[in-house]
C-alpha cells in the first residue's frame, strides 16, 4: 500500500499516535506523517504509507492554512490551553481593528523563535523535555512567511483567525506575539489545520471512517504521483530511463523547469519511478521509488 491519506486528526493525540492507529487498522509495517500537529490541534495530517514515506519531505514543504481561536488576556507557558496560566489581565477593552492592526505586523517574511514546549531539538534534546524541568534556553530564530491573517470571528476575549503560512510557522507563537503587541497576552484555545497544499479539510477522512473501510479501498487517499501533482514532471526516453535507473544524471530540454526545482520522473510508459532535482541543465535523482 503506497498511498497518502488525508487524515482528519482528532484532538488529544499526537501525530505519531495517529499514524500508529492507522498502521494497526491496516496492518502496515511502514508509515509516517508529513507535518506535525500538536495534540490540541485537529485537521489535516498527511499520512504516507509504504513507498510514500519517501516523499514526506516534499509534502511537508507545502504551504498551510489554519483556523486558530486565541484567548486574549491570558498567557500560558505552552502558548496554548494545555499549559499553566502565567499571567492574567482582566477588564481590558479592544476593538477589532486594533487586533487586525497587531496581526498585520506579523504578515510577510518574519522571524520566529520556536516555543519552549515544542519538539525542536537543542543539542539532541527536545525543547519540551527541558521546558518540563523548568529550563529555558536560547532558541535560534527561523524565517517563515505568513501570507495572510484574517479575523473570522470576534467575541472578546476570543478571536478566531484564518492564517495562511509557510511550513515551519508556529501558530501558537504567532498568537502569543499578537497578544504581546496588544499588551494583554494571548494563547491558543483551539487550532485546526484546514489546508496543506491542495489537500483540504473538507476532503479528509477520520480514523473511525478508516476503521470501517474495506481493506485496500482507502477513502480520501492519493497515489504517490497524485500527491506530488504540485511538482512538474518529465517522461523519459528509453535511453534516459536506463541512465536514471542507474542513478546517473540526464539532460532535459524543453520542459518548463528551473534549476533547483524538484520534478516527478516517469518512465517511457508514464509511470512514476523517481523524484529528481534540476541542477542547471541536468536532472539528478533524489529519491528512487519502487511502486
Amino acid at each position: 500500500m503506497n498511498i497518502v491519506i488525508n487524515l482528519d486528526k482528532p484532538k488529544g493525540i499526537s501525530s505519531q499516535q495517529a499514524v500508529s492507529r492507522i498502521k494497526r487498522i491496516f496492518g502496515l509495517k511502514k508509515a509516517g506523517h508529513a507535518g506535525t500537529l500538536d495534540p490540541i490541534a485537529t485537521g489535516i495530517l498527511l499520512v504516507c504509507t509504504g513507498e510514500a514515506t519517501k516523499i514526506t519531505r516534499f509534502l511537508s514543504d507545502l504551504d498551510k492554512e489554519y483556523l486558530a481561536v486565541m484567548k486574549l488576556g491570558e498567557k500560558t507557558d505552552t502558548y496554548d490551553a494545555e499549559g499553566i496560566v502565567t499571567e492574567r489581565i482582566e477588564g481590558f477593552s479592544l476593538q477589532k481593528d486594533e487586533v487586525e492592526k497587531a496581526a498585520r505586523m506579523f504578515t510577510g517574511a518574519i522571524e520566529q523563535s520556536p516555543p519552549m514546549f515544542s519538539a525542536v531539538k537543542i543539542k539532541g534534546r527536545p525543547l519540551y523535555k527541558l521546558a518540563r524541568k523548568g529550563i529555558t534556553v536560547e532558541r535560534a530564530k527561523r524565517l517563515v512567511n505568513v501570507h495572510s491573517i484574517e479575523i473570522t470571528a470576534f467575541d472578546l476575549p476570543f478571536v478566531e483567525l484564518r492564517i495562511s503560512c509557510s511550513k515551519g510557522t508556529y501558530v501558537r507563537s504567532l498568537c502569543h506575539d499578537i497578544g504581546e503587541v496588544l499588551g494583554v497576552g494571548a494563547h491558543v484555545v483551539d487550532l485546526r489545520r484546514t489546508r496543506t497544499g491542495d489537500f483540504s479539510a473538507g476532503d479528509s477522512v477520520t480514523i473511525d471512517a478508516l476503521g470501517a473501510a474495506v481493506p485496500k479501498c482507502i477513502p480520501k487517499s492519493r497515489s504517490v504521483s497524485e500527491a506530488l501533482n504540485h511538482l512538474g514532471e518529465i517522461v523519459l526516453t528509453h535511453a534516459d530511463f536506463v541512465r536514471a535507473r542507474q542513478g546517473l544524471p540526464f539532460r532535459f530540454r524543453g520542459a518548463n523547469i528551473l534549476s533547483g526545482d524538484f520534478v516527478r520522473v516517469k518512465d517511457p510508459t508514464g509511470a512514476l519511478f523517481a523524484i529528481g532535482k534540476a541542477v542547471d541543465s541536468l536532472i539528478r535523482i533524489e529519491r528512487m521509488l519502487h511502486i
